[in-house]
């Protein structure tokens, strides 16, 4: 597909890996395991294609409501995950940044997430953004905050904020909005993912659990997203 085609940002909410593991009679665990794996897969996948920005969303600020021994399944994936990316990832050209709240992980995790920040940083390739402890309310929120800071401090007024203006408040500053996210596992919400920057982006929903979520259900999600005429308001 020529690049021109392409969505400049593709978001991804990475659903179904706890139904997956159910329908085989296994533990959730098992089920975030393949999905962990697939992960890898599609991430890859993605930047050989050449989007310039891939967002997944790998764990809410809703997800601590999980049981005990589940969060502390994910947050071993995690560390796992971190740890691959500082011994083998790093041969992708991929950078790789976190969005969320990490300071709400335990020191060891927080330490390896600035480790992989620090050693993609040089590349050149697709940014991968790992949505971890993420809420877009959340993030709106900060953002509002930060902004009522600079005015506290001096630096700008109240009638100073525009929309432009605000992008730059989000972790995702000085990255284009999504142009298409996608959800598989057959759900059909947004889960409080990316809500400022998801205005005008495309959805494509499958009745696909992730970890079965193949690259050729991420071609089918990009010709549908080329069949769309986008708008944005307008006639």
């Amino acid at each position: 597909m020529a690049e021109s085609m392409l969505p400049a940002h593709v978001g991804i909410i990475m659903d179904g890996n706890g139904r997956w593991a159910k329908k085989r009679l296994q533990p959730r665990t098992l089920g975030h395991r393949a999905g962990a794996q697939n992960f890898r897969t599609i991430t890859r996948y993605a930047s050989k294609l050449g989007i310039k920005y891939l967002t997944v969303y790998a764990f809410s600020t809703e997800n601590w409501s999980r049981p005990a021994e589940e969060v502390g399944a994910l947050l071993r994936l995690f560390k796992d995950y971190l740890e691959e990316a500082l011994r083998d990832f790093m041969e992708e050209n991929i950078r790789v940044r976190f969005i969320g709240d990490v300071s709400a992980f335990p020191q060891e995790l927080r330490k390896l997430i600035a480790e992989v920040e620090e050693a993609s940083a040089p590349k050149t390739g697709m940014v991968l953004n790992l949505a971890m402890n993420y809420g877009g309310r959340a993030e709106i929120l900060r953002g509002a905050r930060a902004f009522a800071a600079d005015v506290r401090a001096g630096l700008c007024q109240p009638e100073d904020l525009t929309e432009e203006r605000f992008d730059r408040y989000l972790y995702t500053a000085g990255q284009p909005a999504p142009d298409l996210i996608i959800r598989p596992s057959g759900e059909q919400r947004v889960s409080n993912f990316l809500l400022w920057q998801c205005a005008y982006a495309e959805f494509v929903y499958f009745d696909i659990l992730w970890p079965d979520f193949k690259p050729q259900d991420l071609d089918r999600a990009l010709e549908i997203y080329r069949s769309r005429q986008r708008r944005f308001g307008g006639v």
